[in-house]
């Protein structure tokens, strides 16, 4: 990643090149995930998780939290380590541009015609990005969004319309790395 960085390629294009090379080993696509909420609380980050976030950070963006302590509110997979806050702003073109590049790769039919291959292969459960979710039990049709702690858009934080992070949950296969996309990717640190 270094050397594609110091030939001068932009963010945009270094993400892009990243997915191209991010073929799965694995000819394998798995299922479209269902939705598993939070059981338990266990917020260590889980593996699949971290590589994930790694791996994103690594083609533009910030690194956001992916655990969230037992004692906060609400449910969320951030609790059982397998969701990331991919540190994007809405408001900026350059993120908007590297926001949209990851979605039409991760949702791009494979050459087996497998709809929406890497994001199965990812074992993505479900995204939510400037005030849309993107969910794998509706394969990943783009659907309006807004927080249920908000009344309107007007009134809600940019936070709660994640416009100025995606937030990517991960089914509990893919949050420890075992779906076909993981092979070769998840480290034991």
């Amino acid at each position: 990643m270094t050397r594609i960085l110091s030939t001068g390629l932009s963010g945009t294009a270094a993400l892009a090149m990243l997915l191209a090379l991010a073929a799965p080993a694995s000819a394998q696509v798995e299922d479209y995930a269902d939705y598993q909420p939070q059981e338990r609380c266990r917020p260590a980050a889980k593996a699949g998780t971290k590589a994930l976030a790694r791996w994103l950070v690594r083609s533009g963006g910030g690194d956001g939290p992916i655990s969230r302590r037992c004692g906060s509110g609400g449910t969320s997979e951030h609790k059982e380590g397998r969701a990331f806050d991919w540190i994007l702003d809405a408001s900026r073109a350059r993120d908007r541009q590297t926001a949209r590049e990851f979605l039409e790769l991760a949702f791009a039919t494979d050459p087996a015609d497998n709809e929406h291959a890497r994001a199965r292969r990812m074992g993505i459960m479900y995204i939510i990005w400037n005030d849309h979710m993107y969910s794998a039990w509706d394969q990943f049709q783009r659907e309006d969004y807004l927080s249920s702690s908000c009344k309107n858009l007007r009134k809600c934080s940019k936070t709660l319309r994640h416009r100025d992070h995606m937030h990517i949950s991960l089914s509990r296969r893919g949050g420890m790395g075992l779906t076909s996309w993981y092979e070769g990717r998840v480290s034991d640190d």
